[in-house]
């Protein structure tokens, strides 16, 4: 356990309690939003609403006493400056590790001071997993002011985007969102996912196929039954959670052909988890960049460690084969979906550790065959038909560009990646030529996948274990701001 030495007397932050270690003030976070919202669902049930004034989101404070020189390797756990760096925070249980991980460093840097305490930010009711309905409570005359309603007000994203005021005030930021964006988009992973997000793991990857994700399940099975395996779970789309007792019967029922994995959400997930939630996760997010925005700006407050795009593209290269890789290392944004948030003048770098793993687990699936695969600059259109063009169109608008393929989500995910300080890759498969007289036709395109879909998959599977094993390594600065940065990674 962590203890840290007598610091000076300073005067407590209105009701903060001095913390004498991190596992205390991770329990004091957790006993804090437990207490809330036990109270919340008392107070909806008995109807003493006046209660509900006491249901609030606990806070944070980290109040670094002396700014010195650390190692300048650090990517995470720094500051500019001595002061109170502060997060009001939501769901404490399941950013425990994150969090643990985090103080540690920061405390290690520096001589620190923590804080735990309520805030004066209350929880809605809506936001409470199994609170009871507050529509009664909010027809109960003045009382009803004190349930508050979810409100925008709270959801932005004013600190992970740099904005003046989000680090001008009287306390800096200590982590990158507010606890009512933490919360919808919690809410909203588990909308469009159909699962709880409690177990999302800190890989990810992503695809737009079903296939894909029926391969993953594969895997799984298959790595739950191995001795010595690290995987512990495997949670279907449907909330069904596969233990490494069930894997036998399963098996002899046929495997994954004979299991259903249909899904009525709009992504269906699958987590294969270990007991450090360093396990793995894809989600089938359908096609196109806004989908690819909506599920990463809602994953990023989960923290993951890496998130990886495992899709199909249009090869623009004549020399290129159906079945080729495309291990993007650039990214030509033309998607318009983050133009606002990211201007196209700033540069989206590859990351270095990612772009090494992917190289790494192609080398080990495909062995001497290794030639299929080529880095490359990968565009990314907002326009699904992007080649019903006349010649003359097409030639002017690559004309000087150096893309090798055209796909739809990469940038938004790199993108995105960038923006939320999350390192991202993309690792695409040839499915057409469509300048070449190859466009993707049913027949074909059938062909292709039945052929490509488990190599395809287990090269970011193996890239992302790889990563696991060493998370330290993407731990890079390359994603640090110049300016409006926070001291959690």
């Amino acid at each position: 356990m962590t203890t840290f030495p007598d610091t000076p007397e300073t005067t407590p932050v209105s009701s903060m309690e001095v913390m004498g270690s991190i596992d205390e003030a991770i329990d004091r976070l957790k006993e804090i939003y437990t207490n809330s919202t036990d109270l919340a669902k008392r107070t909806l049930e008995d109807g003493d609403y006046a209660a509900y004034a006491d249901v609030v989101y606990p806070k944070l404070v980290v109040e670094v006493l002396r700014w010195e020189p650390i190692d300048r390797t650090e990517p995470f756990g720094y500051v500019d400056q001595a002061g109170r760096f502060s997060a009001v925070l939501s769901k404490p249980h399941i950013m425990e590790r994150y969090l643990r991980e985090q103080l540690e460093r920061l405390t290690g840097n520096y001589p620190c001071r923590i804080e735990v305490g309520p805030s004066d930010i209350r929880i809605p009711p809506e936001y409470i997993r199994d609170a009871p309905s507050a529509t009664e409570a909010r027809r109960a005359g003045d009382v009803a002011e004190i349930i508050p309603r979810p409100t925008l007000d709270e959801v932005h994203d004013a600190i992970i985007d740099g904005e003046w005021d989000a680090f001008h005030g009287e306390e800096y930021p200590l982590f990158h969102f507010g606890p009512q964006r933490f919360d919808i988009a919690c809410a909203r992973i588990e909308h469009y996912t159909g699962i709880r997000v409690d177990h999302v793991q800190k890989y990810i990857l992503f695809t737009n196929y079903a296939m894909h994700t029926t391969e993953f399940v594969s895997f799984g099975l298959g790595e739950l039954s191995r001795e010595g395996s690290k995987y512990t779970a495997l949670t279907l789309p449907n909330g069904e959670v596969i233990t490494r007792d069930a894997v036998e019967e399963i098996h002899g029922l046929g495997g994954v052909t004979a299991m259903d994995l249909a899904s009525r959400f709009q992504m269906p997930r699958f987590d294969l988890t270990t007991a450090e939630g360093d396990g793995l996760t894809i989600i089938n997010i359908g096609v196109g960049p806004s989908n690819a925005k909506t599920i990463t700006d809602c994953l990023a407050v989960l923290r993951p460690e890496a998130w990886v795009m495992i899709g199909h593209c249009a090869g623009l290269d004549a020399r290129m084969r159906i079945g080729d890789l495309i291990l993007g290392n650039a990214y030509q944004r033309e998607d318009h979906i983050l133009d606002r948030h990211i201007p196209l003048g700033n540069p989206i770098p590859a990351i270095p550790e990612i772009q090494k793993a992917l190289e790494a687990s192609v080398d080990e699936i495909y062995g001497d065959d290794n030639d299929l695969m080529r880095t490359g600059t990968v565009l990314s259109t907002d326009d699904r038909n992007w080649e019903w063009h006349t010649p003359r169109k097409l030639w002017e608008w690559f004309n000087g560009s150096t893309a090798v393929a055209i796909d739809m989500e990469s940038s938004t995910l790199a993108t995105n990646g960038y923006r939320y300080r999350i390192p991202y890759g993309t690792l695409l498969s040839v499915s057409d030529l469509p300048l070449h007289s190859v466009p993707k036709l049913p027949a074909q395109a059938q062909a292709f996948y039945s052929n490509s879909k488990e190599a395809h998959v287990m090269c970011a599977v193996r890239a992302m274990e790889y990563l696991a094993m060493d998370p330290e390594r993407l731990r890079t600065r390359k994603l640090r701001r110049t300016l409006g940065e926070v001291p959690f990674r």
